[in-house]
This record gives C-alpha cells, structure tokens and sequence, in this order.
C-alpha cells in the first residue's frame, strides 16, 4: 500500500542476522542498532535472539563462560544481547525474545511425553524445524517486523538446525517479506596491509551451502572498506556494492545506528522488503546523548570491585548503566576493575584512585572475603557506594562485624555453620534442590520510605526493578542492624523482605538486592546510577580542595 512517497507495510516482515568467521562480530548491536532505526522510522520491531547451547537458559553458566546474565522482567535469564536491544529501543522484552537449543529439544520431549506425536518419529525435520518457525510467529499478527538474530557463526553443527528452520520459514513467504544479513569479518594482515575478502567469500559460500543468498552483508573491519574492497566481495558474494555495509570500528557503540546510516543499510532493506519509512526518522535525543558522551563537562573514576574481572562482559549492564548516566549528566565514566580475589594490598592501592566504587552480584565464595574488606574502607573513608545483590549482602555482613560486633557474621551460602548468619535463605528457599530458575527472577514492587537516600534517589513510594538472587538480609537481625544505623529503605510490598538498604551517616552507601543496571536505558537512565555519579563528581571535587597545593 503507498502513501505519497510512503509505502506502508502489509503483512509480516523478517529480518534475519547471521554471522559468519568467528564470533564477537558485533551481530547483537547491528540488530538493536537494526531496530532502533526501523523503530525510528515508525515500525514496530520484535527482536528475538536463537543461541545454541543446550542451557534451557543462560541462568546457570559461568560470566566466564558466556557474559553476563541478563534478567528480563518476566524472570527469563537470557544472553546478554537482550540487554542490548532493551537499552537501544527503551522497551522491556519478554521469554519470547530468547530460544535457547535446549528450550527447543525441552518442548519437543515434553509434547512427546504427552503423547502429540503419537505414532510419529521424531526428527529434527519437520519436528524441531516447525518448533522454531512455530515459536517466532508468535508476533506476526502485532508487530511490523521481527528481526532475527542467530547466535554463533554458519557452519556450527549447534546453530544449523535454525538456519534450516528459518530457510523454511522464508519459502512460506514473499521474496520481499525476508531480508538476509550476514555479518562477517575483513581482517588486514600487517605484512601485507590490504584488505582480505577470502574469510567472508568462504562464509558466505557455506550459507549458500545451506540454501541461503545474504541480500546484505555487514563487513566488519578496522577502517572503512576501499571501493576495491567493495567490488570484489559484491563480485564473489553475488550481491550489489550498494549492499556492501561497511563496518568499521567505532569507540561509541551509540554512534553504530549514525553509521549504518550513513552507509546507506537502511536504504537497502528498504528495498529488499519493498517498504519505506512509516514516519520521518528522528533520532535527535539519541544525537544529543551522544554529543554530550563525546564533549563531557565533567570526569569520575569508578571502580566496579568484583571477581569476573578478567571478562568485561561479564559486567557489561553495569558499565553501560554508568555510560548513560554520564550522557545525562554530562560526564565522562573513567571505570577500572577491582579484582576482589587479589590481597587487600592490590585493592588500597586501586581505591585511592577511585571517586565512587560498586560491588556488583554474584556466586560462590570466592572473592567474598575481598569485597568485605572493600566495602569496609568504603564505609570508614566516605567513598560513594552502590552495592548490588551481593554487593548488599557483603555490605550487611561488614556491618555486622566491625559496627555491631557480631564476631564471624557471614551469610549460610559461605559458612552453614556461621554463629551469626545475617544473610540467610527463606524457609520457601531451604527446600528447593534445582538450580535453574528457582531464584526470586524478574521484576518485583519495591516500597520506599521516604526521608531516605533511596527516596531521594528515585523521588517516588513505590518503584519496580529487576531481581537475580536466592539469599536474603536474616530479618532475625533487622533490627540490630538498624539500631547501629544502617537503615531498611525499601521493603517488599508485605514488609516482610529487605530489598533496599544505606547507611545514616554517610554521603552516599546504598545497597540493592535488585539489579538497577537491568533497568537502565541509553535515553532513561536508572536514577540510582545518576544519583550515585552525581554524588561521585562531588566526592572527586571534595577530596581536590583536600590536596595539598603543589605550588606552595
């Protein structure tokens, strides 16, 4: 249907995203950056991400394996690109936007224990193939365009069996109702110093093994490719030049969405798909978000003291959360890693170069010891805090040590047999025996009492965040904790579960037991991370006027 210059859309369109060479290519940020364009543009977008791996979630895999974990509202752990597309298109996702192979199998095996496949022997064509077709067209009746990102690279046995179902998918459909792109990567060889097409002419070559021509591919590189570059992988790959993406390395991931139009994407799906832009595109908030990034009035040093340090993924919701509240408050987020496993040595000298610290969640004992002494020279020299889940935890039990002198406090999850368990499981917690998904997940109401720091922070009674975790504050202790100062400010809505909690007298230490950074967006911001920057730029200007002039 055409509108003057505008052609509306009909019926359901894909958009399909595979990567090709290796992995870490960035095919998550090419789909949210994707979809905040074609959102822009004034369509609806539902993007969903397929990993391989037999995990029915990502819940039980080491950071160290995968990245972090990210929480959606509705208690799905997923991969973290979720958090990507959450925070480019300021919209929360639900379950449907993550399948993992194990999911998938899981369905299937439940159907044939109920006896929907009576008779039948179960394959993966057509049972696991129309599992998966099945499950992405759940949307197609409400939204304009899902857009489909595979995890892996092609030719992995573990990501095959979808590409096959999403082949399928595109026969049920109009030629101009699926776009195929392939993201792959041109290296330069130092000793040659060109441009090399030969690892995504081989990529590509293995998908059109699979019955797929990519209509787009991405090509990432350092720099921008060359025309020559251009024309030989269009000439190889059996695609236009004007479909040869460039896409170079840029130090704002914020910026991606600019680039790719300027490199005319949007154009080319725009034609595949034989649609136009619903709306004029306007991305000026996104613009001057980014513009305050790039010329900042201000500078802090975080540092995030936790013991998945050696990956950066593994925090990336934090670092990012930190991102957008130096965009809005226009200053630049310097953040160093604080590996709380190292001696207590390594981390004084890593504090002294800090304006504000967080201790972010996590699992197990290592490091724990290393947070708690952390935390304590937070408190005792007035250092901006935000602790999050463990963070929290390992907060209330320094307290109890060193302010309410309750000698060895610790948390059950550390020592069962610890005579003054602080942080304990729940009675509904102490009988449960499957790790996945059996955690308090998901967001949940938070009630906030007002003429406190988290009252200041949030400005409202009531607030709804993200939680991740199995133990909680022993409320056998509550008010021990509380008569030595360190006050409760946000309960669950019965009052009986500690969800907030700070200290009187100090100028900025909070703990969550949810996850603010899983909230956060480029253009809305979590407050407690604006509040805990701001308060940061403070801490930084103060402790200046405490230097010693090294003129005099």
């Amino acid at each position: 249907m055409v509108i003057g210059d505008i052609i509306l859309i009909a019926q359901p369109k894909y958009i399909i995203v595979t990567g090709g060479v290796m992995s870490g290519l960035g095919k998550g940020l090419l789909a949210a950056s994707l979809a905040k364009l074609l959102s822009a543009s004034g369509y609806s977008v539902a993007p969903i991400k397929f990993d391989g791996y037999l995990n029915v979630d990502a819940g039980t895999i080491n950071p160290y394996k995968h990245g972090e974990v990210y929480v959606l509202e509705d208690g799905t752990e997923t991969d973290m690109d979720l958090g990507t597309y959450e925070r480019f298109l300021n919209m929360s996702l639900d379950s449907w936007s993550s399948l993992t192979g194990g999911q998938i199998f899981q369905n299937i095996i439940e159907k044939e224990r109920r006896g929907e496949f009576l008779g039948e022997d179960i394959q993966f064509i057509p049972h696991v193939t129309n599992e998966i077709t099945s499950w992405i067209r759940q949307k197609d009746k409400i939204v304009d365009i899902t857009l489909i990102e595979v995890g892996g690279t092609v030719g992995d046995i573990e990501n095959a069996y979808f590409i096959e179902a999403l082949r399928q998918l595109a026969l049920t459909c109009d030629r101009s109702d699926v776009c195929w792109i392939h993201v792959t990567l041109i290296p330069v060889l130092e000793v040659v110093g060109e441009q090399k097409t030969k690892p995504t002419q081989a990529s590509v070559k293995t998908l059109q093994g699979m019955g797929i021509q990519p209509d787009i591919l991405l090509c990432r590189s350092e720099k921008p490719l060359d025309s020559k570059t251009r024309q030989k992988v269009a000439m190889f790959c059996n695609i236009a030049v004007s479909d040869v993406i460039s896409g170079y390395d840029t130090p704002l991931i914020y910026e991606y969405p600019f680039q790719l139009l300027e490199e005319g994407i949007l154009n080319s799906i725009f034609n595949k798909l034989k649609i136009g832009p619903k709306s004029v595109l306007t991305l000026s908030n996104w613009r001057q978000l980014v513009d305050k990034i790039k010329d900042p009035v201000g500078e802090v040093t975080i540092g995030v003291g936790g013991k998945y340090t050696n990956l950066k993924d593994a925090y990336v919701s934090i670092t990012k959360a930190l991102t957008h509240a130096g965009a809005h408050t226009s200053v630049n987020i310097n953040s160093i890693f604080i590996e709380t496993s190292e001696s207590i040595e390594d981390l004084n000298e890593k504090i002294n170069l800090c304006d504000g610290i967080i201790v972010p969640g996590g699992f197990g004992y290592r490091g724990v010891e290393g947070k708690i002494a952390l935390i304590k020279q937070i408190r005792e020299e007035n250092i901006p805090f935000l602790g999050i889940c463990l963070g929290l935890q390992c907060a209330v039990i320094e307290f109890a040590r060193n302010v309410c002198s309750l000698g060895n406090a610790n948390s059950t999850e550390f020592n069962p047999n610890t005579p003054h368990p602080v942080i304990d499981l729940l009675p509904s917690q102490r009988t449960v025996y499957r790790k996945g998904g059996t955690m308090r997940l998901g967001a949940y109401p938070v009630l906030i009492s007002e003429g406190t720091l988290a009252y200041t922070v949030y400005g409202k009674n009531e607030i709804k965040e993200r939680f991740r975790h199995r133990y909680e504050i022993n409320p056998d202790y509550t008010s021990q904790l509380l008569t030595n100062g360190f006050e409760f400010s946000g309960l669950s809505t019965d009052g009986s579960v500690v969800h907030i909690g700070e200290l009187k007298n100090h100028q900025f230490f909070i703990g969550t037991q949810f996850h603010p950074e899983f909230s956060s967006r480029f253009e809305q911001p979590n407050p407690l991370f604006v509040g805990f920057v701001q308060k940061s730029l403070e801490y930084k200007k103060e402790k200046k006027k405490k230097e010693p002039d090294p003129k005099k």
